[in-house]
């Protein structure tokens, strides 16, 4: 029977939400432009900021999952917390300063930077079927829990909460969603601790410290000596492989400064651990209660949530049967605040992805902000239905998500970590080769959840028992060892083709990806002026210059010139008419577009040489700075 007052509360929260979503989706500047929709602008202050990448991690699928892994393997397993608290350290520690004081929109500018627009949109595909499959994965959830609460129907509620979630991310972008993220945690925080004080006191509860000495209740658990490999593969994956998500970097990016974004990734990280306390104590609780004295038992003749294949439920479970009413409406608001502060994100995340580094870098490389900022939105809603209809249709999502947050790790993660520390030491083929081969044997080591057979047997391999049902286990931590091997791939290839076209050994027609030797004529580069020359640029050169650096995902803050650096060439530029250089930074190049590569030292660049004269059919003007270029163009 459908529990009237539940559904009012609901509602009532989806308004609440709805509305802060309006309302700071009017907070921006008015601008319509990729940083404003995209980064909010880069004005996420401390405040705003700290919550709405804590709220990132701290979803229905982490609270849940948190619970679920204490009521079924115990605390030893409960990986989560600790896992992506130092995933957030890590990402503070090596990326966020760098990504954000290079200017980046997206995690995929570097990579796309580095290796080309095409090997960028194929390493598209496993971030977009992550933060996909995520948001489906967490839909799902969130109608199976409605469902046992307030006996609302599972299709409505994934598809209301879908809705809800796209209209306001939609609305005000990334202000919206980081506002909206303010109250929903603020909602879980309260709604999950508000109920652990009337579960602890409820009669069939047991207590939480005399149950360490009892094994069947045992909240805590054990880690046995052939299980080492496997929890410290799992701890990795969580640490490392937490760190390449859109998510999280769309967070970073919209920081105001790169010291601010690593102050946001270390402060979340404590939130991130503070905010599992709740879901741990009420997996305890559901670990030591007696199931039999609460209505669920009499409604399933004694049986526990684990033995009904429910243990992904416990939350709400406890919520429903061991506190009041009123009660637990607060802590079904706290579920629903938690699935919609993930599923947001990862559609917003989606979305800006597919619209800057796919759309404009590949397809419409002259697309306008109003146009990049309309196909960003067409994606939001095509991205929050393709979950939702996956989340009604499918039911292995969670497996998917599994699978894909796994080739996140094997083979986004090196390739991020070689472009944004190692850029000089990489390039499209090594890309490729390690792309192809973290997929293929990670694909290979199987996965129980997608029924996928291993092909592939590591040491420590365990075969399927036919008697008792068991399914095959990868004792060996795989997941690490594929991530390793994608590394060394990514190394080791970009080297070899490095050593094969500058020695010689092959010829640069041979160099298809045009990016070690065979790089494109508007891809060479100049050698830096030498000290005492000025830097100008003609307008020839600019339109030359903005079409590249746009391609490569940004314009180089290096090409804006001060007011102080314009006087001095305007009063040197008659002793000097022939000083032309293209600007660049310090390192003096940047990475080949279409194939793409690492940009490399003087010697070896193909030179260009600019005509020092302006006859009759060259007259081209000295553009200053930035503003006067876009000005002309």
């Amino acid at each position: 029977m459908l529990n009237v007052w539940g559904v009012i509360s609901i509602v009532l929260f989806y308004i609440m939400i709805l509305a802060v979503g309006i309302w700071a989706g009017r907070k921006g500047s008015g601008a319509q432009s990729e940083d404003e929709v995209m980064l909010a602008g880069r004005n996420i202050g401390m405040f705003v900021g700290i919550f709405t990448m804590t709220a990132t991690w701290v979803g229905g699928g982490y609270i849940n999952g948190t619970a679920e892994a204490i009521y079924t393997t115990g605390l030893v397993w409960c990986q989560a917390p600790f896992g992506y608290s130092l995933s957030l350290v890590m990402g503070g520690i090596f990326f966020a300063n760098e990504m954000r004081r290079q200017g980046y929109v997206t995690m995929l500018d570097p990579l796309q930077d580095a290796f080309g627009e095409r090997m960028g949109g194929l390493l598209f595909l496993p971030a977009l079927c992550g933060e996909v499959f995520w948001a489906a994965g967490i839909l799902a959830a969130l109608g199976a829990t409605l469902s046992v609460i307030i006996d609302m129907d599972k299709n409505t509620s994934v598809i209301l909460s879908a809705c809800i979630a796209v209209f306001y991310t939609l609305f005000g972008g990334l202000y919206s969603v980081a506002y909206t993220d303010v109250i929903q945690l603020f909602c879980i925080f309260i709604g999950l601790w508000l109920c652990i004080p009337f579960a602890l006191t409820h009669e069939a509860v047991g207590s939480l410290t005399e149950a360490l000495t009892n094994p069947e209740i045992d909240w805590v658990g054990h880690l046995k000596t052939e299980e080492y490999g496997m929890w410290a593969d799992y701890a990795l994956l969580l640490i490392f492989g937490g760190i390449p998500w859109q998510v999280y970097f769309q967070r970073v990016l919209s920081s105001k400064t790169a010291l601010g974004a690593q102050i946001l990734s270390y402060v979340a990280a404590v939130g991130c651990f503070l905010m599992a306390l709740p879901p741990v104590i009420i997996g305890a609780i559901a670990k030591v209660t007696d199931w039999n004295q609460t209505h669920y038992g009499e409604m399933y003749d004694g049986s526990s949530p684990a033995a009904r294949g429910e243990s992904n439920m416990v939350l709400p479970l406890v919520m429903h049967h061991l506190t009041p009413d009123v009660v637990s409406f607060f802590g079904l608001g706290a579920v629903s605040a938690a699935v919609m502060s993930s599923a947001d994100s990862s559609v917003l995340s989606a979305s800006s992805m597919f619209a800057r580094n796919i759309y404009r870098l590949i397809f419409r490389l002259r697309a306008s902000e109003i146009e990049i900022i309309w196909v960003m939105r067409v994606s939001i809603f095509i991205v929050g239905t393709m979950a939702t209809i996956m989340a009604l249709t499918i039911p292995s999502i969670y497996g998917l998500w599994t699978m894909c947050s796994d080739l996140v790790y094997v083979i986004l993660f090196p390739q991020l970590l070689m472009v944004v520390h190692f850029r000089h030491y990489c390039n499209t083929y090594g890309s490729l080769a390690a792309y192809i081969i973290a997929f293929v044997f990670r694909l290979g080591g199987g996965e129980e959840l997608l029924h996928l057979p291993a092909l592939i047997h590591f040491p420590y391999y365990e075969p399927a028992n036919a008697e008792t049902g068991a399914w095959e286990v990868q004792r060996f931590p795989f997941r690490t060892f594929c991530m390793l091997l994608s590394l060394f791939t990514l190394a080791g290839v970009s080297k070899l083709t490095d050593w094969l076209f500058h020695s010689g050994t092959l010829p640069p027609k041979y160099d298809y990806f045009r990016c070690v030797v065979n790089i494109p004529e508007d891809k060479m580069t100049v050698d830096e002026p030498n000290e005492g020359e000025m830097t100008v640029m003609t307008a020839a050169m600019v339109q030359k210059y903005c079409a590249m650096e746009e391609m490569n995902g940004r314009v180089n803050p290096a090409a804006a010139l001060s007011d102080s650096d314009e006087d001095t060439n305007n009063a040197r530029r008659p002793n000097n008419p022939g000083g032309k250089s293209r600007p660049g930074g310090p390192s003096g190049g940047r990475s080949g577009g279409g194939g793409g590569g690492p940009g490399r030292s003087g010697q070896n660049r193909p030179q260009v040489s600019l005509p020092d004269s302006e006859d009759e059919g060259d007259k081209r003007t000295p553009v200053k700075n930035v503003k006067q270029y876009q000005t002309k163009l």
